[in-house]
């Protein structure tokens, strides 16, 4: 049995004659007449009464057809959401992200996001760089945003894309002796308690700052540890120490602190995008465009990587400028 068996039946029902309902199909009326003869045999049940009035349902028929409607509703539903979720209008993103990646870029394009595939189910993991490089690996994560290059075993099979760039900047109380100063060196945060990130967590982190302060330095074997930036701004405000962090923190100022700027000014690793290199997925790609769209720059590097999306292209199919 066939959708067609299913669409002649309702015809022939919805027109009570062979004719016209064979018309209405675009058919020939003995076909129609062999097709419903056929299902009928197929069924076990006459579905139909072939009177002089014309062509009606039997009981068995009427049951039949009401689930041939429901079915057919069901081929074209089936159909709609393929097509939606082909072109990323539904599914699910898994997305793993540091907290610093909150401040920016993630808000704007996180919004945009929801906004443009509401029926999408968006996962959101904050989660160290370390865990977000193996649950991408793993495939427990669609994209994850952290700190330098994903390293370790699969990180090859992985396209990633610097999404944003940052420098040290240090925060204190704003009752601390470095309150009011526009920087501070390398020789005054020797000498002061940090609040830094976990090592473990963040190693690209850990591995400039020893290059900064000194592979044995006592300030910094003895840092107070957080694991997110406003847990380092917030026992920075409580008077705990000096907060080590990207200079993105600057876009979260908080009453009672003071941000200063590390003099040398020191790179901090890039804030990376990363995905599978295999076979992204509609809702992933649909994400990736977001990305494109909020951060031109990013859509470069994105097209440069894995080429344009067909929302890149002109009606000529030559790539459009990013």
């Amino acid at each position: 049995m066939e959708a067609r068996h299913l669409r002649y039946a309702l015809a022939l029902a919805e027109h009570a004659h062979f004719g016209r309902a064979a018309g209405a199909l675009g058919i020939a009326q003995p076909p129609l007449s062999k097709q419903i003869a056929d299902l009928e045999r197929e069924v076990g049940a006459r579905l139909f009464d072939r009177t002089r009035r014309g062509v009606f349902p039997t009981a068995a028929g009427a049951a039949f057809l009401l689930r041939a409607r429901r079915a057919l509703d069901e081929i074209t539903a089936a159909s709609v959401d393929a097509a939606r979720a082909a072109r990323g209008e539904t599914g699910r993103l898994r997305l793993g992200f540091i907290a610093s990646a909150l401040l920016e870029p993630l808000p704007d394009v996180i919004g945009r996001f929801g906004r443009e595939r509401p029926d999408v189910r968006l996962e959101l993991h904050e989660m160290a760089t370390n865990r977000s490089t193996a649950a991408l690996v793993a495939g427990e994560l669609d994209v994850a945003i952290g700190l330098g290059r994903p390293r370790g075993v699969g990180a090859e099979q992985l396209v990633s894309v610097p999404i944003g760039h940052d420098h040290l900047v240090a925060v204190v109380s704003s009752t601390h002796p470095y309150a009011g100063q526009p920087s501070v060196d390398v020789g005054q945060l020797r000498r002061q308690p940090l609040i830094v990130a976990p090592g473990e967590d963040e190693p690209a982190v850990l591995t400039g700052l020893r290059t900064l302060l000194g592979k044995d330095s006592p300030a910094l074997s003895g840092a107070t540890v957080a694991r997110d930036i406003h847990t380092i701004i917030g026992l920075a405000a409580c008077g705990v120490g000096v907060g080590l962090g990207p200079s993105r923190m600057l876009t979260a100022p908080r009453r009672g602190t003071w941000f200063c700027e590390v003099t040398p000014r020191t790179p901090l690793p890039d804030l990376i995008l990363s995905f599978q290199a295999r076979d992204p997925s509609p809702a992933l790609n649909a994400f990736l465009d977001v990305i494109r769209q909020n951060c031109p720059e990013v859509g470069a590097a994105l097209n440069h990587r894995i080429g344009p999306t067909d929302q890149d292209e002109d009606d000529d199919g030559a790539p459009i400028p990013a």
